[in-house]
């Protein structure tokens, strides 16, 4: 064992003294450098010392190593002092928060000095020294954390990886000695075999520690100080001497508590730590503590910074809109330590306000007009109203008329008024805080700007559900617009074959095709009525067309209505796409000829093959477009040269044509006629034998 001690502080030793040289080497000149010179200084000296107590035995060496022991601790408190020094323009401030940091660091140190040498000459006075050295020790293994805590809390996050391996570093050492105090104060007697490694645990800090000294060029100018730390600092501080106050009961209940002394001690500690834990996890303790730092060690209250990031992502955390209006309730009641609340609403009507969310409060179907009084109070001054101050002070405001609902809220607090623009969005109730906080201009001013943002995203993400709304509707109304186009066309088709009925009411001929046009078109009024139902059409994939078979159909139509069609198949050729949806376009693209052209003109359609596609050519010599309206608007909705068109045709036919990969040009003059050519991708070579059939069939 008194091998591997030596080897453990000869180790601590030998690294603390290249550190040493190192820094004395002057590479790194300034107050922090020579800070942490000191500090590594009185490492290398403990170290050496201790090591010679291990080799000689000498009660002089051991009585040095103690008191070096503790001048390393100094030489640590001073040097993180250093880095967490502000820059002198900050001296009002690094007085009121440094100061009791630096004095208590020293007398600590002073206290500890004191102790030590009264072991050294065997001075007991109410209590063994070896105890207070023992207590001191841990006290300041505690400090040394608190330390470490408060300057990696406060150094800012981009220069947080130059400093990170020093607070481990450091860190780890004060850790170390913590457990080695503290075992040695609960159970009376030192841990030989922590103590023999005790050299080793200081001489790994070393190494980080210098790993920072290499990372870092100027920590100082990389501080900051937030409440959090402060407030962090000081938890752990208190944790601290509530487990040095522990830690001395224990020792009285051991030694006074008889037989049953350590049964007691083992007892005590279960219900300090229990204890411990019960207040770490309590609200209202964390509120407490929050308000009183903030209280007695600054200027104002809140860190705005840091309570405007936890804002902004409290609110970035959407889960729909209930989910928002949780988040906006929950930010607003985070920053008065409330620990619950509610969200009144404006309804889509914009007639009243009704609850859209809650949080750990009860649900209410209370809902409040938009022209109460305490909706024009909340939008007219824009207060938030705190109804403590109202019930004892109403006349400040004006008269006001809460109304009962509010009254009957369980604990209700204050009523934060939420707007955007001129305009009162929403209003959140939060309850009775934790702790007693003083309602002044700074938590107003910071809870109406607050209310401003969450206003702002109610507001935009109200708009957003109204955008989408509004573009189903649009989406349903184009639909719409389409199935109303090819109705009409039905309908007109109908109207001829009705018109022509009396007339051929005794030709067979006549009377089988009205029967197959009817037929026809029941069927496409059925699959209207299922895209109308289902907001889109039930189409299968692309099939084999036999354009011949379609154009021949269309030709038999407009025959019956009293039009004659010119029709030139030069190739029977088979299409990939939809039966219904072809026959549509083409017999739109027919009957715009049609209409375009007097009973005298001459309205074609020819078939033919071009290349790898179906060429389907649609002409007439009609009034004809002019080169802008066919460049500019033909293949836009609603737009047409019709008197009483929709203009839907063209649009839906070019859209579905590119859809199947195909091509739609269009040649046209005024007073000459149109031309309209379909490519249309001819079916896959693949299903030859499909497409010989189909031929076959429509022969």
């Amino acid at each position: 064992m008194a091998m591997v001690t030596a080897w453990s502080y000869g180790l601590a030793a030998v690294l603390a003294a290249f550190l040493t040289l190192y820094l004395a080497s002057g590479w790194r000149a300034g107050g922090r450098s020579r800070a942490m010179f000191l500090a590594v200084s009185l490492c290398a000296l403990w170290g050496g010392l201790s090591l010679a107590f291990v080799m000689t035995g000498n009660v002089v060496f051991l009585a040095g190593s103690l008191l070096a022991d503790v001048l390393r601790f100094g030489g640590w408190y001073f040097f993180l002092l250093v880095l967490m020094k502000p820059e002198p323009t900050d001296a009002e401030i690094a007085s009121a928060r440094f100061g009791w940091l630096s004095g208590f660091s020293w007398l600590l140190v002073v206290i500890a000095l004191a102790s030590q040498l009264l072991l050294v000459f065997g001075i007991d006075l109410v209590v063994p020294s070896q105890r207070v050295v023992l207590f001191v020790s841990l006290a300041m293994t505690v400090f040394g954390l608190v330390l470490v805590e408060r300057l990696f809390r406060n150094v800012s996050p981009d220069f947080r990886w130059s400093i990170k391996p020093l607070c481990l570093g450091l860190g780890g050492v004060f850790l170390f000695d913590l457990y080695l105090y503290s075992d040695a104060l609960l159970f009376n007697r030192v841990d030989s075999d922590a103590f023999s490694i005790r050299g080793f645990a200081h001489a790994m800090g070393l190494p980080l520690v210098a790993l920072s000294a290499i990372r870092s060029h100027d920590w100082k100018r990389r501080l900051v100080m937030s409440q959090r730390a402060a407030l962090q600092s000081v938890t752990l501080l208190i944790v601290g001497i509530y487990l040095l106050f522990m830690a001395a009961a224990g020792y009285y209940v051991r030694f006074f508590g008889g037989e049953w002394g350590r049964a007691l001690q083992l007892a005590l500690l279960f219900a300090a730590l229990l204890v411990l834990v019960g207040l770490t996890f309590s609200g209202s303790m964390r509120a407490r503590l929050r308000v009183q730092v903030g209280k007695h060690f600054f200027s104002y209250r809140y860190d705005y910074r840091e309570e405007w990031l936890r804002f902004t992502q409290t609110l970035s955390l959407q889960g729909g809109f209930s989910g928002m209006g949780q988040h906006v309730v929950r930010g607003l009641a985070d920053m008065v330590e409330s620990p619950s609340g509610a969200l009144w609403l404006k309804d889509p009507s914009g007639r009243f306000f009704a609850q859209a969310a809650y949080w750990n409060m009860p649900a209410s179907s209370a809902t409040e007009d938009v022209g109460s009084p305490l909706c024009r109070f909340l939008l007219d001054s824009g207060w938030v109203i705190n109804l403590e101050e109202y019930r004892s002070l109403p006349r400040r405001y004006d008269g006001l008329q809460i109304p009962s609902w509010l009254v009957e809220v369980p604990n209700a607090w204050l009523v934060v008024p939420l707007t955007t623009g001129n305009e009162l969005i929403a209003f959140v109730v939060l309850a009775t805080a934790r702790t007693k906080i003083d309602v002044n201009w700074e938590v107003n001013d910071l809870l109406k700007t607050a209310a401003r943002q969450a206003g702002a995203f109610l507001g935009q993400m109200q708009a957003s559900e109204a955008l989408l709304e509004v573009r189903k509707f649009d989406s349903f109304n184009r639909m719409s617009a389409f199935v109303v186009h090819d109705l009409k066309n039905i309908i007109t088709q109908l109207s001829l074959m009705l018109k022509n009925a009396e007339r051929h009411r005794d030709n067979p001929e006549f009377q089988k095709d009205m029967l197959m046009t009817v037929e026809h078109s029941v069927e496409r009024m059925r699959k209207l009525m299922m895209q109308l139902r289902e907001g889109a059409t039930p189409l299968d994939g692309p099939r084999g067309i036999d354009l011949a078979g379609v154009l021949r159909r269309i030709q038999t139509a407009k025959s019956g209505q009293g039009r004659d069609i010119e029709l030139k198949i030069e190739e029977k050729l088979v299409a990939r796409g939809h039966e219904d949806r072809i026959e549509r376009v083409i017999g739109h693209l027919v009957q715009n000829a049609l209409d375009a052209t007097e009973d005298r003109g001459r309205v074609w359609v020819r078939l033919t093959r071009q290349g790898t596609q179906a060429l389907v050519e649609v002409g007439d010599s009609g009034h004809g477009m002019s080169p802008e309206f066919v460049r500019e608007r033909l293949f836009k909705p609603f737009q047409t040269t019709k008197p009483t068109g929709m203009g839907i045709g063209a649009y839906e036919s070019f859209q579905y044509i590119h859809e199947l990969g195909g091509k739609m040009t269009v040649d046209s003059a005024v007073d000459v006629g149109t031309q309209v050519d379909l490519l249309l991708p001819l079916f896959d070579v693949g299903h030859t034998t499909a497409s010989a059939d189909l031929l076959k069939e429509s022969e």
